[in-house]
């Protein structure tokens, strides 16, 4: 079955170029052109996959994301500006997946589609892989549920991800290139940006004092690891 892939874009001739290179791809795409639509058609039907742009006529992208995080993992790929960089990190703290720039290539969308869904499969394979644990931290790869001194933590897709690969092999140091290639499907060194905010939404979510981390440690010059505290 193709999947199903939900745009929001209020250009409408970016819109059908991107529909239609989509639908050329063998997915089952979609369009709307406002926030409020996009929730309302991913809370009425099942999508894989949403592009949403950031900047919208109603809800901004970041408010969609926010509101979307709030009910559902559905996977967001964000589109934005190449020279808004601030908006591209609060974007990935808001909860999207990964993020493209405009103006971009349809091989490039087409590519960091192929590389969600695939993350997507992947996850939904090692669903049965049990618990690993480091410490006071436990994950449960299968109820997709994260737990730090027996307080339940809510992560998004990619952060559960990130977690679930340093969790393991606790006290092993994955390089920014590891982890591009593991999660991302990238070498680009521009991506290092984007791990790099999801681990440090990780830990506002698992560290006492995020300032000074102690369970989701970085090895300067190297890459970060998760302690065995």
């Amino acid at each position: 079955m193709s999947a199903r892939i939900l745009l929001v874009e209020d250009e409408e001739a970016i819109a059908d170029a991107v529909v239609y290179t989509l639908n050329s791809e063998g997915f089952d795409a979609d369009w709307v052109d406002t926030g409020e639509a996009a929730l309302d058609r991913a809370r009425a039907e099942a999508y894989d996959l949403m592009i949403l742009d950031l900047m919208l006529p109603d809800l901004s992208g970041l408010e969609v994301c926010r509101r979307l995080r709030a009910e559902s993992v559905l996977p967001v790929l964000m589109l934005t500006a190449r020279t808004a960089e601030v908006d591209r990190v609060v974007g990935l703290e808001a909860g999207a997946d990964d993020y493209v720039l405009k103006p971009f290539s349809m091989p490039e969308l087409i590519a960091r589609v192929r590389a969600i869904l695939r993350r997507r499969d992947l996850d939904r394979s090692e669903a049965t892989t049990g618990i690993r644990r480091a410490g006071g931290l436990e994950l449960d790869v299968g109820r997709h549920a994260v737990s730090v001194d027996g307080r339940n933590v809510q992560l998004t897709n990619s952060e559960f991800r990130l977690l679930s690969l340093l969790a393991e092999r606790p006290g092993h140091v994955f390089s920014r290139r590891e982890l591009m290639q593991r999660l991302w499907d990238s070498t680009y060194v521009g991506d290092a940006r984007a791990a790099d905010v999801h681990v440090a939404n990780l830990r506002r979510k698992l560290e006492l004092d995020p300032q000074n981390p102690v369970r989701l440690v970085t090895v300067r010059g190297v890459g970060y690891t998760l302690a065995e505290v």
